[in-house]
């Protein structure tokens, strides 16, 4: 039994582009992280290697706020104004959270 309006063509490809994005996110994260690590195993702590596992663990932390994003472009694009509204009221608190984050961080 299917909901009115229902297209399962159109959610299928929605969720393809979803899988696309957390795949290549951790994808690139495992690379710099990779990359990071074995720069720190064999030439030691230096700022690129560094810099190399940040910027990994940026984009593994970045790649579910991506998809959240891309959910809100997909809906948005599909005109399914539930979902639309649903998720950008998701990215806004995901977006609150960082922004509070930033503010609000104090070191030990």
């Amino acid at each position: 039994m299917s909901r009115p309006g229902y297209d399962q063509a159109r959610e299928e490809r929605i969720e393809e582009r979803l899988g696309t994005v957390l795949r290549l996110g951790v994808r690139a994260s495992s690379v710099a992280l990779g990359l990071g690590l074995l720069l720190s195993l064999t030439l030691g702590n230096g700022a690129l290697s560094t810099g190399l596992m940040t910027v990994g663990l940026v984009m593994l932390m970045a790649t579910p706020v991506a998809r959240v994003a891309v959910s809100v472009f997909e809906y948005g694009a599909q005109r399914d104004w539930t979902f639309f509204m649903l998720t950008v009221i998701v990215l806004l608190e995901l977006c609150a959270g960082i922004v509070a984050a930033l503010l609000f961080h104090t070191r030990l």
